[in-house]
């Protein structure tokens, strides 16, 4: 799956546990409705983010992924998370050239 759009956030790295790392970009979505949408980059994949920038325009590869978890009461919860693998830069779109003018005819006589 992919997401592309502008990033608008991209957080520092946060240090969860000794062993585990992470970190959060934003990206809005460029459609009628803009989505913003939180897109989790974790462990080495954090180090992806360094050359990026607030404004720039990209293509996310990410997998959606789901869990389960019982709380102590015994209901069951769910939770999402989207975790980015890739991002590239999209190529800055080339302004369109102006449509020619149309000849000029002379009134028909």
């Amino acid at each position: 799956m992919e997401v592309t759009g502008k990033i608008k956030v991209v957080n520092p790295e946060q240090q969860v546990s000794a062993s585990f790392r992470k970190r959060e970009l934003v990206v809005t979505t460029e459609e009628q409705y803009p989505q913003h949408i939180l897109v989790e980059f974790t462990q080495d994949k954090c180090d992806l983010l360094n050359n990026y920038n607030i404004g720039e325009a990209v293509k996310v590869s990410i997998n959606l992924r789901g869990r389960e978890w019982v709380n102590p009461q015994g209901e069951t919860r769910y939770f999402n998370s989207i975790q980015g693998w890739r991002i590239e830069k999209m190529a800055a779109e080339a302004p369109s050239a102006p449509m020619p003018a149309a000849p000029a005819f002379a009134p028909a006589t």
